[in-house]
């Protein structure tokens, strides 16, 4: 059992066991379920992500009135020039905005950690295998580092907008995604702990303005930036970068920067982007009625 990352990487060392199988060791303690049924559980999930990074990207139009419409089918096409960050990247941005569309439509998606947020792990896991050609139980193994670390941050901070901004969602969505690939690739327990704590710095502070209060803008690109943040964090872990503060001074400090973001700042739709002339109009557009 653990109750932060210090704990859970203690228990890796001592155990000599990957971080997935520590996270399966502690959920079988808690819930009573077999590995097995876990890697079911996260099959279920993968399935209902590749099918939500995939939905948006070829012709047929979203059925419903949105803001992001289009974007995801838009930014796939780039990818197929390569465009300035390559094909991999630009692929990778292209499954971020369509889960953030498909969310926007109120279609079917896995909330991981948040609705808002719930393009940024599936567009790296997807990308990352097909890239790679992993096959489904590296991918689960990775799903499952995600979520141990998930469950770590929300026990010690917040994956709540409404409570610490931006950071704590797209932010702690981008770290699980960070440590997942670390752990996909061969890395060690520590780096996937060093990803998620680079993730986490590299948008310390990232505040939530949904413009008219809707999670579409700046969401979608937000989650497609951080699924970008996700795979440069897990590069440079594994490039054998420190990350010099510990990961839970990391997720402490990030906790402590959300509850000093005023209300504006916290999905209330009062500042940031969303108090903007435009951002203004775009709500009187939407709530005319």
């Amino acid at each position: 059992m653990y109750n932060n990352i210090r704990e859970l990487l203690d228990m890796c060392e001592s155990e000599d066991m990957p971080l997935w199988k520590a996270v399966v060791e502690n959920e079988k303690k808690l819930s009573d379920t077999s590995e097995e049924q876990i890697f079911e559980t996260m099959a279920k999930r993968y399935e209902i992500m590749t099918a939500a990074a995939k939905r948006q990207l070829g012709t047929s139009p979203n059925p419903s009135k949105t803001m992001i419409n289009g974007l995801a089918k838009g930014q796939f096409v780039h990818a197929q020039t390569g465009g300035l960050s390559g094909s991999f990247l630009n692929r990778v941005m292209a499954y971020a905005l369509s889960c953030s569309e498909v969310n926007a439509s109120m279609g079917k998606i896995c909330a991981a950690p948040t609705a808002g947020s719930c393009g940024i792990l599936p567009a790296v896991m997807v990308g990352v295998a097909e890239e790679r050609m992993l096959d489904q139980d590296t991918v689960y193994r990775g799903l499952i580092t995600a979520a141990g670390i998930g469950a770590v941050i929300t026990q010690n901070a917040t994956v709540s907008g409404a409570e610490g901004g931006c950071q704590a969602e797209c932010g702690v969505a981008a770290g699980m995604a960070a440590a997942a690939v670390v752990e996909m690739l061969g890395g060690t327990p520590r780096q996937s702990a060093t990803a998620c704590s680079l993730a986490l710095v590299n948008v310390m502070g990232l505040v939530c303005d949904p413009v008219a209060g809707l999670v579409q803008i700046p969401c979608a690109q937000r989650n497609a930036s951080q699924a970008v943040n996700a795979i440069i964090s897990a590069d440079m872990a594994l490039a054998g970068m420190p990350c010099i503060i510990p990961p839970d001074e990391v997720i402490d400090a990030m906790y402590q920067v959300g509850r000093m973001l005023p209300c504006a700042l916290k999905e209330t739709a009062l500042g940031g982007i969303a108090a903007t002339p435009t951002g203004k109009k775009i709500f009187r557009s939407f709530f005319s009625d």
